[in-house]
């Protein structure tokens, strides 16, 4: 197959300065791997890891499920009828979260906690554990119709959000994207704006490599069934990409593959033969997020908001045994 190119409409040519060398950063963070190139002075390295290292230390503090004592971790054991004041961070990544879930008619739900841990996708009894067992119909409906986000209030002027009691905000799905900005943003703090950032395979990319040539990067395809149309490859200047699969993280359940999507309307992992949906936008916490909105809509509502929203999206859906490519209009323009 031939191997596709997306290039972004708007270049800038600019080089980074000529006393810059190429340094590779990372380490670990959220559970996965991360990792920085920067073009930047021979000397800047130490001083460039601390400074993303707070970064990402930043958000766990604030937005991990899986630490006890972080912000949201506090927020969802809190007795109802509390208000918190929000760190900056988390109230930013909740706040777009929820402009999302309305945007998506529900279909993406950064309070859909209860649900994500139902299911043995959260940070305890988990669906690989041995005593985990999947959840009846009954008890995920009990869920859904219990409406946490309608309950959840979030009040914007003082930045405070009530805990009506059970409400289990879950940010996973955008809080890594968002982590990806804050590194980009760290940089360009800095006088360095010539990076490839990376969380987990999220991507966010500026200016060039020391030759003008921009980070290329390739386009995550579906392990054992390849990308639908051939490799393709995108130019990460001053775009972000972030792909939702339903191949990450799931278990067999009822002769079906339960995915670590799950459609917060129904209830239940996603069955719309979804394998993943790609997302370019120029801000990782975006495409974040609207690439597993897209994924719970599927390839005729999802398509519809991107076109709505102008979104450059690459849906892959799993179609006699292999796989089905829907661009929309946004990404077909970007493709050379």
């Amino acid at each position: 197959m031939n191997r596709r190119v997306l290039v972004p409409l708007a270049i800038a040519p600019a080089l980074p300065p000529r006393t810059s060398v190429l340094h590779e950063l990372g380490g670990a963070t959220m559970g996965t791997s991360w990792s920085a190139r920067v073009m930047a002075p021979p000397d800047a390295a130490p001083t460039v890891l601390e400074a993303l290292q707070r970064q990402l230390d930043l958000v766990v503090a604030q937005m991990s499920h899986w630490e006890r004592d972080s912000n949201l971790s506090r927020f969802n054991s809190a007795p109802a009828g509390n208000w918190h004041r929000l760190p900056d961070a988390f109230f930013t990544v909740l706040s777009y979260a929820l402009e999302v879930a309305e945007a998506s008619g529900g279909a993406y739900d950064p309070c859909a906690g209860a649900l994500v841990n139902a299911w043995g996708f959260g940070a305890r009894q988990r669906y690989n554990e041995a005593n985990f067992y999947a959840p009846l119909a009954a008890a995920t409906q009990a869920i859904v119709a219990r409406a946490d986000r309608q309950r959840l209030q979030l009040d914007r002027a003082s930045r405070r959000a009530l805990q009506p009691g059970g409400v289990q905000i879950d940010l996973s799905s955008v809080a890594k994207g968002y982590a990806v900005d804050l590194l980009a943003r760290c940089l360009e703090a800095q006088g360095l704006f010539h990076y490839l950032v990376e969380i987990g395979g999220e991507l966010r990319g500026a200016g060039t490599k020391a030759d003008g040539q921009p980070w290329w990067v390739a386009l995550e395809g579906v392990p054992g069934a390849g990308d639908g149309a051939g490799p393709t490859t995108v130019a990460l200047h001053g775009l972000a990409i972030a792909t939702s699969g339903d191949y990450r993280r799931y278990f067999e359940h009822g002769g079906q593959r339960a995915s670590h999507t799950l459609d917060p309307r129904s209830g239940a992992p996603i069955r719309n033969d979804v394998a993943s949906v790609t997302v370019l936008h120029a801000e990782c916490m975006a495409a974040d997020a609207l690439s597993t909105a897209l994924s719970v809509l599927g390839p005729e509502e999802g398509l519809a908001l991107a076109e709505k929203q102008t979104l450059a999206a690459r849906f892959l859906l799993r179609h006699d045994g292999g796989l089905r490519e829907v661009l929309s209009s946004a990404y077909k323009e970007l493709l050379q």
